[in-house]
């Protein structure tokens, strides 16, 4: 059974920083994508990042390029996304998702989804 469950949301303050928790069980992270998504209540889903350790794929939506990291422990399948320098327009629930594709700008080829951690950044 495939588990994706996130963690790290929470409350900052514009220009504050926030690290997103992703573990990801029964999957292969050396075989497989992982991306992190976000979705504002009555907008479409969004791609921010996803990494690829097959391909050697990053992939880093324009808004948050500069600002957010993505990284991999394939050991603890983990991955894990560092958010700096976040902006009110960040706020949103996160999502984790695996297996599918590398970039996946609408989600819809991911397989297995966490149920979402909030983030909210105060201007």
């Amino acid at each position: 059974e495939v588990q994706v469950v996130e963690s790290g949301g929470g409350l900052v303050q514009a220009g504050g920083s926030l690290r997103l928790s992703c573990v990801v069980s029964g999957v292969n992270f050396d075989d497989e994508p992982v991306g992190w998504f976000r979705q504002v209540p009555g907008r479409e889903r969004e791609a921010v990042s996803c990494i690829s350790s097959e391909d050697g794929i990053t992939y880093y939506a324009d808004s948050v390029k500069g600002r957010f990291t993505i990284s991999s422990d394939n050991v603890k399948n983990m991955v894990y996304l560092q958010m700096n320098s976040l902006e009110h327009e960040d706020t949103a629930v996160y999502y984790c998702a695996a297996e599918g594709g590398c970039p996946d700008y609408t989600g819809d080829a991911m397989n297995y989804w966490g149920k979402g951690t909030p983030v909210a950044v105060s201007s």
